[in-house]
């Protein structure tokens, strides 16, 4: 018998609401240009509404059977994720009682480069010319000088992939990432073409500690992963936990 390269079930959980997005949302609805966090994008915490979310999405993977919680849970390194991913652990969401979670950079969120810290407003005001290009090339394409398309993101990704397909075949996996990698990872394991992945991300955000998961026919080597759950919101409505959306770092990711 041939055994199956992909894992058993991959769900993908956005981190919970993070204090860039209150900043963001704060500064967007001011009229400002920039964000006004003054630390690394890397360093961003949740927000206190962002660990209810991630605790209750615990909780909620928690009360699944053992045979269905995820075995192994991977995280961006960025401490708004792996808060998420600890509130998740601590819970007792992964099976067998399971703790550890692996880091892997090539989850992080997307590089903005000179846009980082900006509102879409900052960003035409800053740099005009930059903004023409970005919206006669659209975003899935454009790379902002020091930063990365959505095209950049998804080449890592599939790299990851890789090394998931390879450590982890047949096994739940938990991925802790941000709304442009679980985009990019739709993209990936449906084949999607540009249009395709642009139009779902135009129907609404990816929910703060919104589930997504994927199902995998075992032992077919050429199987279509299966999208079984999106953007499931499941945990925070069954917890009270406000349920938020806003979009990570800057406005002009749309």
């Amino acid at each position: 018998m041939v055994s199956s390269h992909w894992p058993e079930r991959l769900y993908l959980v956005r981190h919970g609401q993070s204090q860039g997005n209150v900043a963001r949302d704060r500064a967007d609805a001011q009229g400002l240009a920039t964000i006004g966090i003054d630390i690394r994008d890397v360093d961003v915490p949740l927000s206190d509404l962002g660990h209810e979310q991630a605790q209750a999405t615990g909780r909620w993977f928690a009360a699944l059977p053992d045979e269905q919680r995820p075995e192994v849970i991977l995280a961006s390194p960025y401490l708004r994720t792996r808060q998420t991913a600890r509130h998740i652990c601590e819970a007792g969401g992964l099976a067998g009682g399971k703790s550890r979670t692996v880091i892997d950079e090539r989850l992080r969120e997307r590089e903005f480069g000179v846009f980082d810290g900006l509102t879409t407003l900052g960003i035409r005001e800053r740099y005009p010319e930059e903004a023409q290009h970005r919206a006669r090339l659209g975003k899935f394409y454009h790379r902002p000088p020091g930063g990365e398309s959505w095209a950049d993101v998804i080449l890592r990704l599939r790299s990851a992939m890789n090394s998931i397909n390879l450590h982890y075949a047949e096994r739940r996996v938990l991925i802790v990432c941000h709304q442009v990698v679980v985009l990019c990872m739709r993209y990936i394991l449906e084949e999607l073409d540009e249009a395709q992945i642009l139009a779902i991300d135009k129907q609404s955000e990816i929910l703060n500690c919104g589930i997504c998961a994927f199902d995998f026919q075992p032992h077919e080597l050429d199987c279509a992963p299966k999208l079984g759950l999106w953007n499931h919101a499941a945990p925070l409505v069954e917890d009270a936990a406000p349920i938020t959306s806003a979009p990570d770092k800057i406005a002009g990711t749309r």
